[in-house]
């Protein structure tokens, strides 16, 4: 097999792997395959089985709960520091969650069966992912908390935080739209909202495109559950 940095995807780790002792790691990579996520691809719906676990290395996702008389709500996003397929760890591979590619790039892909037979060769592998898991659980808890709780500009400066964090970069792409549809808000909220947050000059957005222009000011105005998820993540897995 080449060694990881021919056969990496990207400048990027994932960090789940990239913590793994380097014969699990290899063991993982070498059932999986390098794949290209475009933005706004689908890559499960409720009720569908999860064919795939993917371990993002410079993309991200999101993961949006659809109740019946709500267009949706995002329960998480996931970039570098975590997997999609996540109920596979536990044996279930029916998914509740509608999936899409929030930001385009490269991410690892192991089918359904070759996930459950690298689970079942790394004592390593299962037991981060099980911390995972609890880490996750903590994290949908707060979330619920920052969203009854929290007015909607913090939040979305929250998101921005997050968003940035996994894009790697100053600059996404995301439209009116779909932060309606990630933070469970009408679109004139979250116009207000990004409205605010331009008009001082902490980010800068047009047409869906935004670039954070002072990421001090945004952590300044996002609520206080931003670096408390991270720190939790941190704390268990770092």
């Amino acid at each position: 097999m080449p060694p990881d940095s021919e056969k990496t995807p990207a400048r990027l780790e994932n960090r789940l792997l990239a913590a793994l002792p380097t014969r699990d790691r290899r063991l993982i990579l070498s059932r999986s395959e390098p794949v290209e996520l475009r933005r706004g691809e689908v890559i499960s719906e409720p009720g569908e089985r999860i064919r795939n676990a993917y371990f993002p290395t410079d993309c991200f996702l999101s993961l949006v709960t659809p109740p019946a008389d709500h267009s949706g709500l995002e329960v998480r996003l996931v970039g570098n520091e975590g997997m999609i397929g996540t109920p596979l760890i536990l044996g279930v591979e029916i998914t509740q969650i509608r999936t899409f590619v929030q930001g385009a790039g490269p991410a690892w892909r192991l089918s359904n069966e070759g996930f459950h037979e690298a689970l079942r060769q790394s004592e390593a592998l299962e037991a981060r992912l099980h911390c995972y898991l609890d880490v996750l659980m903590n994290q949908c808890t707060q979330l619920l908390a920052c969203t009854r709780f929290h007015l909607v500009e913090a939040r979305l400066a929250r998101w921005l935080l997050m968003s940035q964090d996994r894009a790697h970069s100053d600059h996404f792409h995301v439209t009116h739209e779909i932060l309606a549809l990630l933070l469970g808000v009408r679109r004139v909220g979250v116009t207000k909202a990004a409205s605010a947050l331009q008009a001082r000059e902490l980010i800068h957005y047009r047409r869906g495109e935004i670039t954070v222009l002072n990421r001090a000011g945004l952590q300044g105005t996002a609520c206080g559950c931003y670096g408390a998820a991270e720190a939790l993540y941190e704390q268990v897995l770092g």
